[in-house]
């Protein structure tokens, strides 16, 4: 993934068609690490393509990923709805201690 991100910062400053040494310059500069065999898998598979059509397709692909839906939102709900109480007893609890003192 670091690669990949390289390359679409250098591409993102610029650099229409980053190589392996550009973006070993950056993640050097980084401080990141670098495998030269990921590297040039990466390279490979960028080699001669244009990014916007390679995000485009990527973008298509993840449009296809289900999210989930709603079973976030069920779980969420209930949650509140726990807290909610939780609340509700802290303050039934501090009314009480507050008329046991006035007595």
């Amino acid at each position: 993934m670091r690669y990949v991100a390289a390359y679409l910062l250098l591409n993102l400053g610029g650099n229409d068609s980053p190589s392996e040494a550009d973006i070993k310059n950056l993640l050097k500069k980084a401080g990141v690490g670098i495998d030269d065999e990921k590297l040039k898998f990466v390279m490979s598979q960028l080699k001669g393509k244009d990014i916007n059509e390679i995000l485009a397709e990527g973008a298509k692909k993840l449009a296809s990923v289900p999210a989930g839906g709603a079973a976030p939102t069920s779980g969420g709900a209930g949650g509140a709805g726990a807290a909610g109480g939780a609340a509700e007893a802290a303050e039934e609890k501090k009314e009480e201690s507050e008329e046991e003192e006035s007595d």
